[in-house]
């Protein structure tokens, strides 16, 4: 019994200070790539319109999703993507402030109930795949209301919001889980959970 209720606590440690900058720095890195993908999301709506537009989803969640793979503790969605909403609040956002914090709170919510769900003990590919696509609805409920999607029609909306699943399923769920992966045997996050669990088996 006190086996299982120090792993319970061992679950829920505090962030530590390096934990905290790396969940800042992808914050930060987010919030310059979403300047440069607000411009490509311009050429692909005139290329292809909304169903186009939707191909590049999951690049705009990944930082968060990134974070938790590399963390593995309860709140890193709370706190990325927080920081990702105030970053991109004052550089300013193509699509609107109320957008920037909004759709934070959708990753928030998904993510952790997600990872919640394993108990913080599941990182495998499909996890990390039904994350990165469950993030996905419910900020396009929210963005149809505030952006006026409504106007593109049923079949274009449940077309739209196929893409974007598929989107944060492959740029957001499996882009998430090369790059963890790729990144932790580089050597480079020896101090984070992703390195140390693996080893521990």
């Amino acid at each position: 019994m006190k086996d299982q209720e120090r792993k319970g606590v061992s679950v829920f440690k505090a962030f530590t200070t390096l934990d905290i900058v790396l969940m800042a720095m992808l914050a930060a890195a987010n919030a310059v790539m979403t300047v440069f993908l607000s411009q490509l999301n311009q050429v692909l709506n005139g290329i292809g319109g909304p169903i186009a537009t939707s191909t590049i989803t999951g690049l705009y969640m990944i930082y968060g999703l990134l974070a938790y793979y590399i963390i593995r503790k309860p709140g890193t969605a709370v706190i990325t993507f927080g920081i990702g909403a105030v970053v991109q609040a004052f550089m300013g956002s193509a699509y609107g402030i109320a957008s920037c914090f909004v759709a934070a709170a959708c990753y928030i919510v998904v993510a952790e109930a997600v990872f919640a769900l394993v108990r913080y003990r599941k990182w495998s590919l499909p996890v990390m795949l039904l994350a990165g696509g469950a993030m996905v609805p419910i900020w396009f409920f929210f963005a149809a209301l505030m952006f006026g999607y409504i106007k593109w029609g049923t079949d274009i909306l449940l077309i739209a919001l196929v893409v974007r699943i598929l989107s944060g399923v492959v740029l957001c769920g499996l882009l998430t889980k090369l790059l963890g992966d790729a990144l932790a045997r580089s050597g480079l996050l020896r101090r984070f959970a992703v390195v140390k669990r693996e080893a521990q088996g």
